[in-house]
């Protein structure tokens, strides 16, 4: 794959960059370039921003249309993604590590889902509705677009985590500036081809990959009026505060470090339930958010539980992203390798018990490959239970009883993600809503669009998906009649 832009798409056109500047996608498991896009400067921001400023307030423009008839574009739009399908896969799996056999599912199927699911909304939720007011009058209360939205989107489900943000914004009247990690451009690519197809309004779109400092200056724009973001925690808190002082909102999906709860009935027969605990747990090679990290086991079952979740990390095939075969690839970068390592390293150091992997696969000399690794006799205050690693590691604790289970997993920085594992789903379900964190499974774990999705405590703030993803976008005015 050797694939050159020289371009971005702003406006509607493919607009020549302010500089230079370039940037060259690695592949995650051959370590050799895919090709090279330009890097956005804040002179590409001010001109992206630009165009879509001037798309929000043109008066008879996409804010203005009748929801129908915005829902009809998004429609369109999501028959031009899943016509490039496969040209989703390949770059994205090349350039972040993940698994053909997850892209096909997450990175193409599963954005557009999202797309029209937001255009269905559209077409149902009222924008503005009457009610009876105390003193006798009327009152109008109207939903209307927030504005210019700020969209940046982390590497690790570049296009799925777009669609959180993009479906909503269009759905609700928004224009946007989507600004791609440098890790994941080529995809952006692919999703501005399949926009212009699509005839998305010029200037509703706008796609400028770059870097921090861009994205820094993006998030501080004075035309922006709406910020989301996914990434770091530590990132989150840096656009909070800029946000905070701008009287800006945003929506930060942040890390997690979430607890997957085995109760004591829990069925460990992996022929059952080993896909459901893949997605659960080790999901795009350990890099993603919401996963279930910690996992905490009764300690009346605790050696069943090591020996099940040693086996099931064992048995996981390794190998280049491209090969359909392939569980687990690579990290996306060399630094994503660097950070895993050192906190495998960490639980070794801190006295957890390493019961499989640690170390990288053999045969594998190119690609930052990490072997999935599973530690016992973890404590909770460990360095590798508390901080998200981001990486195929999972850490066992033992619980005495059900109070203990919740009080450990509640024993957090974060609260994103988690799971429940019984035979019985009335328990597990109890068990759930104990747990301090915006999003929970029982015995499987999938954000569904229809729920909303986020965090509390240092995961976030604000939800996407469902229709308070939508209500995100939307600001309210009140018209005393």
């Amino acid at each position: 794959m050797d694939l050159r832009y020289s371009n971005f798409y702003i406006g509607g056109e493919w607009v020549r960059p302010a500089t230079g500047r370039k940037i060259v996608p690695i592949n995650a498991s051959t370590e050799q370039p895919l090709g090279q896009v330009p890097e956005g400067t804040e002179a590409d921001m001010d001109r992206a921003v630009a165009a879509a400023r001037s798309a929000f307030d043109d008066p008879t423009g996409w804010a203005s249309w009748e929801p129908a008839r915005r829902a009809d574009v998004m429609e369109r739009l999501a028959d031009a993604i899943d016509r490039r399908a496969d040209g989703f896969v390949e770059r994205v799996s090349a350039q972040n590590g993940m698994p053909v056999l997850v892209a096909r599912q997450l990175e193409t199927n599963y954005p557009s889902a999202v797309l029209r699911y937001y255009a269905g909304l559209a077409r149902r939720l009222a924008v503005a509705e009457t009610r009876d007011g105390v003193f006798g009058r009327s009152v109008e209360v109207r939903r209307l677009p927030v504005g210019v939205v700020a969209a940046i989107v982390p590497w690790n489900f570049p296009q799925a985590l777009t669609m959180y943000k993009l479906a909503p914004t269009m759905a609700a009247g928004c224009t946007l500036v989507v600004k791609p990690s440098p890790e994941t451009v080529l995809d952006a690519y692919l999703l501005a081809e399949a926009a212009e197809e699509a005839g998305v309004p010029n200037g509703v779109i706008n796609i400028v990959p770059a870097g921090r400092e861009a994205g820094a200056y993006l998030v501080s724009h004075p035309a922006v009026d709406k910020v989301a973001f996914t990434g770091s925690t530590a990132a989150g808190r840096a656009i909070a505060e800029t946000c905070g002082r701008l009287l800006r909102p945003v929506t930060l999906e942040l890390g997690g470090k979430s607890a997957a709860i085995v109760l004591d009935d829990a069925d460990l027969d992996l022929t059952k339930i080993g896909q459901g605990l893949f997605t659960a747990t080790l999901l795009n090679n350990g890099q993603t958010c919401f996963l279930g990290t910690r996992v905490l086991a009764p300690r009346s079952r605790y050696s069943e539980v090591v020996d099940a979740f040693t086996t099931f990390a064992g048995s996981l095939a390794v190998g280049d992203a491209s090969d359909p075969t392939t569980q687990i690839g690579p990290m996306a970068t060399a630094r994503q390798r660097e950070r895993v390592e050192s906190y495998i390293s960490k639980g070794r150091a801190e006295g957890a018990r390493l019961t499989t992997g640690g170390g990288r696969p053999e045969g594998l000399d190119k690609g930052w490959f990490v072997q999935p690794t599973v530690f016992a006799d973890v404590d909770n205050g460990a360095t590798i239970a508390q901080e998200e690693i981001f990486g195929p590691v999972l850490s066992l604790i033992a619980y005495d009883d059900v109070d203990d289970a919740v009080r450990i997993a509640n024993d957090s920085d974060f609260g994103l993600g988690g799971t429940v594992w019984t035979t019985d789903p009335e328990r597990g379900a109890a068990v759930a809503r104990r747990v301090h964190t915006g999003t929970i499974g029982i015995n499987r774990y999938i954000p569904d669009p229809v729920g909303p999705f986020g965090g509390v405590k240092s995961s976030g703030l604000g939800r996407e998906l469902g229709p308070e993803g939508l209500t995100a976008y939307q600001q309210i005015q009140t018209v005393y009649l």
